[in-house]
């Protein structure tokens, strides 16, 4: 997306803020494919027949984005980081609720290393792992280290690379790959834990 787009967005969000007529409906044609790429990426491990479609997930955050007046916007991408609070909590809401309905049978699975590019992942043979087990895991690993937490939901619910999560967390990119890779093992000793 060149300057000129990037700054129509951060007006659009300001004026959707601001209440402004039209500017969520003109908003959207133009982050809605940055979204829908990065639902497409969670949905990855998904089983066949999913009742949570990655439009219907994109919709959903972004009714949750666009109604918040709490927020000055200052860029296009502090809205996709902001995307990956509700995208989290959209699935984790939605695996809760079919757990409560199959009570444990037909859990949502993701990889773990889906923010990774995919031809990385399959060399490696990706792990599949439950969603809800992910979240709680996340949440385990915020009340030791808050920022690790907060990278891991840029990497894989935000989907931002290394560097734009590194940007966006104020660290360098080096920092901010060693604190991946911690925060990514945490995360796997954790989850081998709950299994």
């Amino acid at each position: 997306m060149c300057t000129a787009q990037q700054e129509t967005v951060t007006r659009l969000l300001n004026g959707v803020a601001l209440g402004e007529a039209g500017a969520a409906e003109a908003l959207l044609p133009m982050v809605c494919d940055e979204l829908r790429s990065l639902a497409e990426a969670l949905f990855r491990d998904q089983k066949a027949g999913h009742a949570l479609q990655p439009t219907a997930l994109v919709h959903e955050a972004y009714k949750k984005l666009v109604g918040r007046a709490d927020i000055q916007w200052n860029s296009r991408n502090q809205f996709f980081v902001l995307a990956a609070k509700p995208m989290r909590s959209i699935l984790v809401d939605h695996a809760r609720a079919k757990n409560r309905l199959k009570r444990g049978s037909g859990w949502q699975q993701v990889s773990i290393d889906v923010a990774e590019p995919a031809a990385e992942g399959k060399a490696r043979g990706r792990k599949v792992l439950d969603i809800l087990a992910l979240d709680e895991a996340v949440a385990g690993l915020a009340e030791r280290n808050e920022r690790h937490a907060r990278l891991v939901e840029l990497r894989f619910f935000g989907g931002l690379d290394e560097a734009n999560a590194a940007e966006v967390l104020g660290i360098s990119r080096s920092t901010a790959a060693e604190e991946w890779r911690l925060a990514r093992a945490s995360l796997k000793l954790r989850l081998r834990g709950s299994g």
